[in-house]
């Protein structure tokens, strides 16, 4: 029933268009490291099989030395890079993050992985009720049912939820690794950029 058992793939996903943020998101910089790189460097140790990276910029980013891949089927958002990251990774499972989490949280991410068993085909925290879908874990099982979702270009993630065996993680399951929800901040604008900047400099007590 953990990770150590179970042989998974990590992708990250950097395929937003930034219009909020009004630059590439994945490399505004945040504590002298672009986003992406925090990403990178925070998920570095967990036992993952590869690191693999879905782009459609691949010239962007393989400055970075990490295996790239073009979303499978073009302009389906997010979910399409969820399903394009399991149809490319090597491994039955996936832990999936978005490039703009810069406080993830590995002991975090080593507990999610430490729920994936053979009865689950999805691992995911709620936040207020909410999944986090781009932290979150897929099993190769949900490939048919997103495909399914993306040809009706019904392109919520969640949606497709109902038809797969979940286990949900909620405020009190992981509590005692992030108490207040930091993990799963992901910068869209200018001014959450600014609260991370905050949050970095309490951290370093400056």
């Amino acid at each position: 029933m953990t990770a150590r058992s179970d042989v998974f793939s990590l992708a990250i996903i950097a395929g937003g268009r930034s219009t909020r943020m009004g630059r590439d998101k994945a490399f505004v910089e945040l504590g002298g490291s672009a986003l992406i790189e925090r990403v990178i460097q925070r998920s570095a140790d967990l036992g993952q099989a590869e690191t693999i990276l879905i782009t459609n910029k691949p010239a962007d980013y393989a400055h970075l030395g990490l295996p790239m891949h073009r979303d499978a089927l073009p302009d389906k958002g997010s979910l399409g890079g969820i399903y394009t990251a399991l149809l490319r990774a090597a491994s039955p499972a996936v832990l999936v993050l978005a490039c703009d989490m810069p406080f993830i949280n590995a002991e975090l991410l080593r507990f999610m992985l430490a729920q994936l068993d053979g009865d689950t085909d999805i691992v995911v925290p709620r936040v207020d009720g909410y999944p986090q879908a781009l932290h979150a874990i897929y099993r190769r099982t949900c490939i048919k049912p997103i495909r399914a979702q993306l040809e009706a270009n019904r392109l919520k993630i969640i949606r497709f939820y109902g038809q797969m065996r979940l286990r949900y993680l909620d405020e009190a399951d992981y509590a005692k690794f992030d108490d207040d929800g930091r993990s799963f901040a992901n910068l869209n604008t200018p001014a959450e950029l600014e609260q991370a900047r905050q949050w970095l400099r309490a951290e370093r007590g400056s």
